[in-house]
């Protein structure tokens, strides 16, 4: 994954499943539902108990009843330093590309792309 804006941009490496791309479809596909909705998808843990890879955390939330949203990336390589990476970082978008979010996160679980790109108010 690729993800980024200005003065801040990050590439790491999640793994998930079909199953995982199309639940994030499916609570995006319309967000918000209700008012101060918000919809989060973790894989991994942070936890050094778990032993996992890596930690990822998408949150999508409502900033404003007329329809602006932000969506919140947090990454964690769990390593311990010097090889430690954390990113954590927000970026504001309108209400419809949220659900043109869901839509491809539809289309992508199907697996017949390899890549897929979204950016504000644009995507293809």
């Amino acid at each position: 994954m690729s993800a980024g804006k200005p003065n801040t941009q990050v590439e790491f490496e999640i793994y998930a499943n079909a199953t995982d791309l199309n639940h994030a479809a499916v609570s995006l596909t319309g967000f918000p539902g209700t008012d101060n909705h918000s919809f989060t998808w973790e894989l991994g843990s942070e936890n050094p108990r778990d032993r996992f890879a890596f930690y990822f955390r998408l949150r999508v939330f409502q900033l404003s009843p007329k329809g602006c949203c932000a969506i919140e990336l947090r990454f964690n390589n769990n390593q311990k330093p010097p090889d430690q990476k954390i990113v954590e970082f927000c970026i504001k978008a309108p209400l419809a590309d949220f659900d043109r979010l869901g839509a491809m996160f539809t289309t992508f679980s199907r697996l017949e792309d390899l890549t897929m790109e979204w950016t504000v108010s644009s995507a293809e």
